[in-house]
């Protein structure tokens, strides 16, 4: 069975996160919630709070299949000055396994760490400038290589059900489109 790890920080955006994780979990996809705040407790963008399942310290990366990095401000810039993390993504990159970010997360932290060099990716406009020697593009969902990104909350939905094909099946990716009735 797929793993992934949803990274999570005080300001991320609740919905892009968790809209994902959904679809994730719906498919039968061990999806890990994982905090980079020292403690299991997040409050989001927008005053949600939610509990991860664990925190960035207690978590071993290398089990996993994804990391997915969701955007909002400033949950992203805690993202990316997160050390862990940033090892964590260097390796899985590094390994070939799939790191998916959405909106402000593809800029602020994988263009602004070198993670896009040579790619085609998409992210909330304004924050491609980050896109160091990436090339930025306007579609909802983009996948190259190993990276998978989304252009905002709008398109949190297609960015689970893309993961779903790539981690399990077309199949899969249209039976969990039906069950939440996702034309």
């Amino acid at each position: 069975m797929a793993k992934v790890y949803a990274m999570i920080a005080n300001g991320t955006e609740e919905v892009e996160c968790l809209a994902v994780v959904d679809i994730l979990r719906r498919s039968g996809i061990e999806t890990v919630l994982v905090s980079v705040e020292g403690t299991k407790a997040v409050i989001s963008s927008h005053n949600v709070k939610i509990e991860a399942d664990a925190t960035v310290e207690e978590t071993d990366f290398s089990d996993g299949d994804v990391i997915f990095l969701p955007g909002g401000m400033p949950g992203s810039e805690h993202l990316s000055g997160c050390e862990p993390l940033l090892a964590a993504l260097t390796q899985a990159d590094k390994e070939g396994r799939r790191i998916a970010a959405i909106c402000a997360a593809p800029g602020v932290v994988l263009g602004r760490h070198g993670f896009l060099k040579g790619r085609t990716a998409t992210c909330f406009p304004g924050f491609e400038k980050e896109f160091e020697s990436g090339a930025y593009t306007r579609q909802g969902v983009v996948t190259d290589g190993n990276i998978t990104t989304a252009r905002g909350l709008g398109f949190a939905i297609d960015l689970g059900i893309e993961l779903v094909r790539i981690l399990i099946s077309d199949e899969a990716a249209e039976d969990v489109k039906g069950k939440i009735q996702y034309c």
